[in-house]
């Protein structure tokens, strides 16, 4: 599998690789300081640089195509499957499966179907632990009101979590998304959750593990 770097980590990415720049420069050329004391300055550095590296990789997938299924939109673990009312756009009981990504996993999020982006909202609020029930609802969020061709209504969340402190959001209304496409990024620990019409087929389970882009998540009744 071959990795490239989203593009929303290069700012991180640099901003790290400067630091550790500096900090060779300083204590090379104009700080008197023992061999082995630069290590308490470098190390972190090259920690959180790495960290970066990971946490901010894109492997190239082979999609699922699946016109009549929802594709995970999130690599993670399943932490929620139940019913619930969804109250913000199509106001009706649904189907919600939560995916909890944690920092070492990808955080590119994907469109679960294809169809057509009919609302979308970012709401401010706070960062409680992603796996929280309450964060669905009261953390940072984006909000996502999709329909397939047939119809199906799909709603979706991106959820900031409690490192996670910045939402990108790819979508807007009236956009015609391919399944698999890049929907947008979470930085640093997050949440997805997805709400599917009652009878459609769900085929994960709490702690599940799911890759974003392959794994069925459900099938719609035809």
């Amino acid at each position: 599998m071959k990795y490239k770097i989203h593009k929303e980590g290069y700012k991180t990415i640099a901003f790290f690789t400067l630091l550790l720049v500096l900090a060779i420069v300083l204590m090379e050329f104009f700080l008197t300081v023992e061999n082995s004391s630069w290590y308490w300055v470098y190390a972190p550095l090259v920690f959180f640089l790495i960290m970066s590296l990971q946490f901010f990789r894109s492997p190239k997938r082979s999609i699922a195509t699946l016109p009549d299924g929802v594709i995970s939109p999130a690599d993670g673990e399943v932490v929620v499957v139940e019913e619930t009312r969804e109250k913000e756009y199509f106001d009706k009981p649904m189907r919600q499966i939560s995916i909890f990504m944690s920092p070492v996993n990808v955080h590119l999020n994907r469109y679960p179907i294809s169809g057509k982006v009919l609302y979308y909202k970012y709401h401010p609020g706070k960062y409680l632990l992603a796996w929280n029930p309450k964060s669905s609802l009261q953390n940072e969020r984006t909000s996502l009101a999709l329909e397939t061709e047939h119809a199906n209504p799909v709603f979706l969340r991106q959820v900031a979590g409690f490192l996670a402190r910045r939402i990108v959001c790819y979508g807007q209304e009236g956009l015609n998304v391919s399944q698999g496409s890049e929907l947008g990024f979470i930085k640093f620990g997050s949440r997805v959750d997805i709400l599917l019409p009652l009878d459609a087929v769900i085929k994960v389970k709490p702690g599940d593990k799911v890759k974003g882009g392959i794994t069925t998540l459900a099938t719609f009744n035809a």
